[in-house]
């Protein structure tokens, strides 16, 4: 997998995360990256600014990295944590790389996806993480819905975020104890069978003319609310 952008290149290099190539602009001239490099003893391609901007799919800031692709951690071990996000079929990487950015600023290290219909980590997402996707545990499963069971046989409350006329104000939940959180799809939110299988379904009030949130804020909204009602 390619990642650009000298914030998760940065991040990688710290972190010491097995690298395979380093490719860098002609005129890279970061100091901080530079000496990462070094210190790892990591071998160096230049290229031009046209090279580099052919392999990247975005702004690189002068660099790539070429890493392993993303190993996905097994539902188990995300299960250990007391706070897991459940993403319902999220297509935008942009989104997915927001929101391990913003479990990452939280505290919150489990995050469950599913295989099919679901963006997975790739090289935009890490970037939209600025590398804190280093710092959390995401499981890839089959299936949601008996992931969501599974939780429930560990103690977990699921609270699922809709719109739906069963769902309440986000705000008079109890979020104490074990709590999965699930997030939908951008257009379609939470699938019927995922929030059949919630325990409680939470909305966010809406003041203006429209009536949703993009997925990220609203779990950014969400998130913190569970953490700050926690005892």
């Amino acid at each position: 997998m390619l990642v650009y952008g000298r914030n998760v290149a940065e991040e990688i290099l710290k972190k010491n995360k097995k690298v395979e190539k380093v490719i860098l602009q002609e005129d890279f001239s970061d100091k901080m990256i530079n000496s990462l490099i070094a210190k790892n003893k990591l071998e160096v391609k230049y290229a031009s600014k046209r090279e580099i901007d052919d392999l990247a799919k975005g702004p690189h800031q002068g660099i790539i990295l070429s890493i392993p692709d993303y190993s996905y951690y097994k539902l188990e071990e995300v299960m250990t944590e007391d706070i897991v996000v459940i993403l319902d079929h999220l297509e935008d990487p942009h989104n997915l790389g927001a929101v391990i950015r913003t479990c990452e600023a939280a505290g919150v290290k489990g995050i469950i996806i599913p295989k099919n219909r679901q963006v997975g980590v790739n090289a935009t997402v890490m970037k939209t993480s600025v590398g804190t996707l280093l710092n959390v545990k995401v499981a890839m499963v089959t299936n949601l819905v008996d992931a969501i069971k599974r939780l429930k046989e560990e103690g977990f409350w699921v609270v699922g975020t809709t719109l739906s006329s069963d769902s309440v104000d986000y705000r008079s939940i109890d979020y104490n104890g074990k709590i999965a959180l699930v997030i939908g799809n951008e257009a379609n939110g939470i699938s019927n069978i995922v929030e059949k299988n919630c325990d409680f379904l939470a909305k966010i009030p809406m003041y203006g003319t429209t009536n949703s949130l993009n997925a990220s804020v609203a779990f950014g909204i969400m998130i913190y609310e569970v953490i700050r009602n926690r005892k």
